[in-house]
C-alpha cells in the first residue's frame, strides 16, 4: 500500500525498504540519500516492488507508463511490460546520451571493480557520432543503426 493509506502495510514494503541504503550528508550536508542500488542488488526486493506497482496498476487500462530519469527509467520498463502500455522516458533538456562517452565510462567503472567486459549492448548506433571508437576495440553488439 501507498504511503497514508489506511490499509495494512504489504509485507513486502519492509522488506524493500530494508534493502535501500540510506547515505547521510550526500550530495550536500542535511540530505538523506536514498541510495536504490542496493535494492538493484536484491533480485528479491526488486521484484517485489515492480510487482507492487504491477499490482496497483493492473486492469486500470493505463496506456502508457511515464518514467523519469534515472529512476522511472529502471522501474518504469517492466511495470509497464508487465500491465501492457507503452513507455515514456522523461528527462531534463539537453542530456542525450550520444557519443559513446558514457558507454566508456561505464565500462571503466566496471572493470576497476574488477568486472569483465565482455561485449556493449546498444538498442541504436549513431555510427555519425564514431562512439564505437570510444570502446577500445570492445565488442559492441547493436540492433539496428539511426536511420
Amino acid at each position: 500500500m501507498a504511503c497514508g493509506e489506511d490499509k495494512e502495510q504489504d509485507p513486502r514494503i519492509q522488506g524493500i525498504a530494508a534493502s535501500i541504503r540510506v547515505v547521510p550528508d550526500f550530495p550536500k550536508k542535511g540530505i538523506m540519500f536514498q541510495d536504490i542500488t542496493t535494492l538493484l542488488l536484491d533480485p528479491k526486493a526488486f521484484k517485489n516492488t515492480v510487482d507492487l506497482f504491477v499490482e496497483r496498476y493492473s486492469g486500470k487500462n493505463i496506456s502508457v507508463v511515464a518514467g523519469i530519469e534515472a529512476r522511472g527509467f529502471i522501474f518504469g520498463p517492466p511495470i509497464a511490460l508487465a500491465i501492457g502500455a507503452k513507455f515514456v522516458p522523461l528527462r531534463k533538456p539537453r542530456k542525450l546520451p550520444a557519443t559513446g562517452g558514457t558507454l566508456r565510462a561505464a565500462m571503466n567503472l566496471l572493470e576497476r571493480a574488477g568486472a569483465e567486459v565482455v561485449e556493449c549492448a546498444c538498442v541504436i548506433e549513431l555510427p555519425e557520432l564514431k562512439g564505437r571508437e570510444r570502446l577500445n576495440g570492445k565488442p559492441l553488439y547493436v540492433l539496428m543503426e539511426s536511420r
